[in-house]
């Protein structure tokens, strides 16, 4: 399973961008899509999970009223929909899978290139 994450990028404040999660791979099965962040020198971040059959959908506190994730399963697509971006939102956003419904950094199976977002003040 490869995991590419894409649509990255430098926006202002009160911007948004789509990130994008492409999944590929015979066995890719997908059962829970979860997207992390790392801003420098800090630990990486939970920001949500999607369960890729249902579309169940579960958001850290701190990113529930601005970030919306989705999928897309004919493409094995998975999407995180920024919205009104602080400078604080300046990381490196990472896609994961995982066969559980952990979001522990550790029970991740699989993890995309992170793509790099800059929000400027």
């Amino acid at each position: 399973v490869q995991l590419q994450a894409s649509g990255g990028g430098l926006v202002q404040a009160g911007g948004s961008l789509r990130l994008s999660c492409a999944a590929s791979g015979p066995t890719f099965s997908g059962w829970q899509m979860v997207w992390f962040r790392q801003a420098a020198g800090k630990e990486r971040e939970f920001l949500g999970k999607i369960f890729y059959t249902s579309g169940r959908l579960y958001y850290a506190d701190s990113v529930k009223d601005r970030f919306t994730m989705s999928r897309n399963k004919e493409n094995n697509m998975v999407y995180l929909q920024m919205n009104s971006l602080k400078p604080e939102d300046t990381a490196v956003y990472y896609c994961a899978e995982a066969d559980s419904t952990s979001v522990q950094q550790r029970d991740m199976n699989y993890w995309g290139k992170g793509t790099q977002v800059t929000v400027s003040s």
